[in-house]
């Protein structure tokens, strides 16, 4: 049986191809940077540059290997109980009955459809789900993805002159109940009600964090929502 044809209650864990090599790139930077300060003291004044260019590399290096080491081993965990997705600043959930929409997000340039290389979600309602993220993930989220709102921008901001007040979210959003959210979870419900507007969907996974394509996810995923509809 396929991937694609499991059912439901077969866990299916997703890691994100980012991760990868993540040790690897750890010791080569330290290498470089014991390199580097080994060839400070060995080499003349006129070949100091070569040493610094070793020195900088490891740092950059080791900045990256440590950030993928601490990833999450896997970035998508997919259950009987619905998607649930993590991040080194915390995680959420969607549950299946809280999907509506899940797609590849393209948008017009000129003639041309253009692939964002991004997974949306459009889910059914926002309290279940902002009610479990953490606001580190949120603030992270706000940061990572603002240029996501720079994709169909309404006629009225051809100019540019209006982008820059784009990225700043109300801290204020009501929910269709009356709950009033404020603060970072007020800003994020105006981020996702923004990107469902232009793009139509609330939440987004960058295809770096799957382990295959945006196209093969999405149809694992639809596969799975469908099964738990017939179930049910």
């Amino acid at each position: 049986m396929t991937e694609r044809a499991q059912a439901p209650d077969k866990v299916i864990r997703i890691k994100a191809a980012s991760k990868g090599n993540g040790l690897t790139t750890l010791l080569f930077g330290v290498v470089a940077l014991t390199l580097g300060f080994t060839l400070l003291g060995l080499i003349s004044q006129s070949f100091i540059l070569v040493a610094i260019a070793f020195i900088a590399l490891g740092i950059i290096a080791v900045v990256i290997g440590f950030f993928k080491i601490k990833e999450p081993d896997y970035s998508v965990i997919l259950t009987e109980q619905g998607i649930h997705y993590q991040h080194r600043y915390g995680t959420w959930d969607i549950p299946w009955e809280n999907l509506q929409r899940i797609d590849a997000p393209r948008v017009t340039r000129g003639i041309e459809q253009v692939d964002l290389c991004m997974v949306g979600f459009k889910i059914k309602e926002y309290s279940s789900f902002l009610a479990n993220i953490s606001q580190r993930l949120m603030t992270n989220t706000l940061m990572e993805q603002r240029p996501l709102l720079m994709q169909n921008m309404e006629a009225n901001c051809n100019t540019g002159e209006c982008a820059g007040s784009d990225l700043i979210e109300d801290q204020k959003f009501k929910l269709p109940n009356g709950k009033l959210l404020t603060g970072v979870q007020g800003m994020f419900a105006n981020r996702m009600n923004k990107l469902r507007d232009r793009l139509g969907y609330d939440v987004y996974i960058n295809e770096a964090e799957l382990d295959r394509s945006v196209d093969e996810f999405v149809a694992l995923v639809r596969a799975l929502h469908e099964n738990v509809k017939r179930i049910d």
